[in-house]
């Protein structure tokens, strides 16, 4: 599939929702011993969905023709992997910019159903057992498990790639690995996970999605470096042709090991797939409308509803539709870097937070097609709401000295201005709270409480945002800040990033549904200082720790709730960022050879991965 994950989140192939193995295997009462029954899935808090003789995911058309090709700007991004260019194919280590699709290539123990918001069936896995206290997992693999040269995936390979992702892999791969403390092969077809004692509840959910590497292709070469070499794989599609930093195309493996497993049935339809690479959004709009490319999510809500009036829309060559994914959308906002004095007093965040004005750029450059977020559990049973409930006040109680009147009350929300682009009341709110927190204007000059001129530069690798910032620039602006936009080249923006080199950065993180050891990747403190981790602004609060872990740790879906409200609460009072917006669905523009199912999963859309091509009708057939 394609990946739904971005390089800052819990990555495709580890877990990007909290799991645990419940219903699914059964249970002796002592402890330690192993499940007597084998499971072909695992689930959250709950049975499996499918039985063990599924045909197929109920999303797919498992009648679906493979053949075509896939041709489009670069959609998501996991790992190392950038928009704008490519320098490696190695896209699960922190360093390089990888190359797009390389999820394509590999396989996993298991894959996820997304009619089912947590649960995974068997790919490379054939079943999997557990211990009754959930610390031992033994994965049996398929003996026909092959890589792209022919040789069988062994339980050496599979405890291979665990070692190496967990000792050197990307830090979102290190923090999902985190509770494995062993991992050896039984044989050529048993690979036995240990886990940490305390381990989080979705640890075996991770690794169960973790991409397989070939052992042996590693022997001339640490697996940390990178390469324009495609590494050996195992997945439904494999690198045919690319030109760094312009186009990475795949091409589907014909004797594909997997192509008729349930788990895959409709799927990888493609014989191609590629992607092209685009600094300047406008020339991929120019290109997917010449035919260039045949497949466009659009993320500009202006460009939908101004820029497809044009011949091959109207008679229907190309087609638009609007699909709800049914996932919590993306945490995007401005994040402040907490590690940089200017931003450690409250007071200035919350002052820097009243002079975005959301309403005047929802309207005048968004074409009011977006809501504003304001929690970090947006749409979901975990976001906090009116005062707090008896279950969140006992959370918050046993974890904190004293609680604040904020926690108390409802949750902190953004702002609501007049519309106005500069809101008077709200700047005069800003400015009291500056001046309450030290800064004094000198001139036309706010200076910091040390004295030093308050400046901020907002990094960003692409001009999208540009607009947008602009305006909040504008606003900082009128109160004395010296604030400016600042565009980079990918891999000055990847290190910057990385190393956390900026005051305020554009920046997002996928929601979730079933949050689990991802919070600890982005707001643990002990992720706060790690290059290239989740946790961007750098949160060090001994409340969150608290909260994250025991999100964690959460027993079943109602406890879980109840500390996600709680952490939201926090999070929210502390006002780390200064939250931008989400849309309730996802804008896809296509040619018409491409065809899609009738059914779309509950969480995600399904496209491009359940999609296919099919002979396109003429103009004149179009009705």
């Amino acid at each position: 599939m394609l990946a739904q994950f971005s390089r800052r989140s819990i990555l495709k192939h580890g877990a990007a929702s909290g799991w645990v193995l419940l219903s699914s295997l059964t249970c002796s009462n002592a402890a330690g011993r192993e499940a007597s029954r084998e499971s072909h899935g695992l689930s959250s808090f709950g049975r499996i969905g499918l039985p063990g003789d599924f045909a197929h995911f109920g999303y797919v058309n498992a009648a679906a023709p493979k053949g075509g090709e896939l041709k489009a700007q670069v959609i998501n991004i996991i790992g190392n992997q950038s928009y704008e260019t490519f320098d490696t194919f190695n896209i699960y280590v922190l360093k390089g910019n990888g190359a797009a699709g390389v999820e394509l290539s590999f396989d996993s123990l298991m894959t996820r159903n997304r009619d089912e918001p947590d649960a995974v069936y068997g790919l490379v896995a054939r079943t999997v057992t557990a211990s009754d206290d959930h610390l031992v997992y033994r994965f049996f693999l398929r003996e026909e498990a092959r890589f792209h040269n022919g040789k069988p995936i062994t339980a050496n390979d599979v405890a291979f790639s665990l070692r190496a992702l967990q000792s050197m892999g990307h830090p979102a791969f290190k923090s999902a690995l985190a509770d494995l403390e062993t991992v050896v092969a039984e044989g050529q077809q048993v690979c036995k996970v240990h886990l940490k004692r305390g381990r989080g509840r979705d640890a075996h959910l991770a690794i169960s999605m973790m991409p397989i590497f070939q052992k042996e292709s590693f022997v001339d070469s640490a697996f940390d470096a990178t390469a324009l070499r495609p590494l050996v794989g195992s997945g439904p599609y494999r690198v045919i042709q690319f030109e760094q930093g312009r186009f990475v195309e795949y091409e589907r493996v014909r004797d594909y090991w997997g192509a008729r497993l349930p788990v895959n049935v409709g799927r990888h339809n493609f014989d191609r797939v590629k992607f092209e690479y685009f600094r300047d959004r406008e020339v991929a709009l120019e290109a997917f409308k010449l035919g260039i490319l045949n497949y466009r999510e659009e993320n500009s809500a202006r460009s939908w509803a101004t820029q497809y009036d044009i011949p091959a829309v109207r008679d229907g060559r190309i087609r638009r539709v609007e699909i709800d994914s049914g996932n919590a959308p993306p945490r995007q906002g401005w994040y402040f870097n907490l590690r940089r004095e200017k931003f450690a007093d409250i007071r200035i965040r919350q002052a820097i937070n009243l002079c975005f004005d959301f309403e005047w750029v929802n309207k005048n450059i968004m074409n009011s097609a977006y809501r504003r977020l304001s929690s970090y559990f947006q749409n979901t049973d975990m976001e906090a709401s009116g005062p707090a409930r008896v279950e969140e006040l006992a959370i918050l109680e046993r974890h904190g000295q004293t609680i604040s009147p904020v926690l108390l009350d409802s949750p902190w929300t953004p702002p609501v201005s007049d519309g106005s682009g500069s809101d008077r009341s709200l700047l005069r709110a800003a400015n009291a709270l500056l001046g309450a927190a030290g800064c004094r204007l000198h001139g036309d000059k706010l200076t910091l409480p040390n004295g030093s001129p308050f400046e901020i530069e907002f990094l960003d690798t692409a001009s999208g945002l540009r607009a947008h910032t602009e305006q909040f620039i504008g606003n900082l602006k009128r109160l004395g800040i010296k604030a400016a936009w600042r565009g980079v080249d990918p891999v000055q923006y990847q290190y910057r990033v990385a190393n956390f080199d900026f005051d305020m950065v554009s920046w997002f993180s996928l929601g979730s549904n079933t949050p689990g050891t991802d919070v600890r990747y982005l707001f643990g403190s002990m992720n706060a200082d790690v290059p290239g981790s989740g946790n961007i602004g750098g949160v060090a609060d001994p409340i969150v720790d608290a909260l994250v872990d025991l999100v964690a740790l959460a027993r079943d879906r109602t406890e879980l709730i109840a500390v996600c409200r709680a952490l939201d609460r926090v999070l929210r009072a502390n006002c780390y960022w200064v939250p931008m917006w989400f849309a309730s669905s996802t804008r896809i523009a296509y040619w018409n050879a491409l065809n899609s199912p009738e059914a779309k999963p509950k969480f995600g859309t399904g496209a491009p991965e359940s999609w296919w091509h099919a002979p396109a009708p003429s103009p004149s057939t179009v009705r």
